[in-house]
């Protein structure tokens, strides 16, 4: 693991969005181990949608191993079903998918969505609409492992060429396939205010 500039202070907590299958492809889960190992080591809380299963809980468990800070949101019938991470040094128990997201957003000072479902996708793609609706300037990366994301990034840039989106709009998030330069970006980042 590389060295990284701790001058950037402001950079207390990192929101990871993804899956929460337990079937995904060996790749993923040694992305979300490595992410966990990094964060752990780069002192910034991991914030989370609370899950104890697929990515998720790899994720988490890997924080925890590594004696990093864990903050899970999660909605209280997922809570109530047994798929909370309960080994996170916290856990916000919520009504509504709508309430955790807000939460998740407010605690976090930037945002990585790894590969994910439906859910996944609609979490970072919101933060990057908000981000575009000047609503945060938090930083935003999507963790591109085996192109992943490849698919939604061509149709983003379809959406460029046929000017449904301000082609400025790319500069909203960045795109790799490393998690530490995914961190080295997110920690990087100067808010505009």
């Amino acid at each position: 693991m590389g060295t990284t500039d701790k001058s950037n202070k402001h950079m207390k907590s990192v929101c990871v969005f993804c899956a929460s299958s337990d079937t995904m492809k060996d790749v993923y889960k040694k992305a979300a181990r490595e992410m966990g190992n990094e964060i752990a080591g780069r002192d910034i809380r991991l914030v989370f949608g609370g899950g104890n299963n697929g990515l998720m809980g790899v994720l988490s468990e890997q924080v925890h191993v590594r004696g990093g800070e864990i903050l899970g949101v999660i909605t209280c019938v997922f809570k109530d079903l047994g798929y909370a991470y309960e080994d996170a040094d916290e856990m916000i128990c919520v009504d509504s998918i709508r309430e955790r997201q807000a939460i998740m957003e407010a605690q976090s000072d930037g945002f990585i969505g790894m590969a994910g479902g439906f859910g996944t996708l609609e979490e970072i793609l919101e933060i990057i609409t908000f981000k575009q609706l000047g609503l945060n300037d938090k930083p935003v990366v999507f963790l591109n492992t085996e192109g992943f994301y490849s698919g939604l990034l061509d149709q983003l840039e379809r959406c460029y060429r046929e000017n449904v989106i301000p082609g400025e709009c790319r500069a909203l998030y960045y795109v790799t396939d490393s998690v530490h330069d995914a961190l080295d970006y997110i920690e990087r980042h100067i808010p505009a205010k």
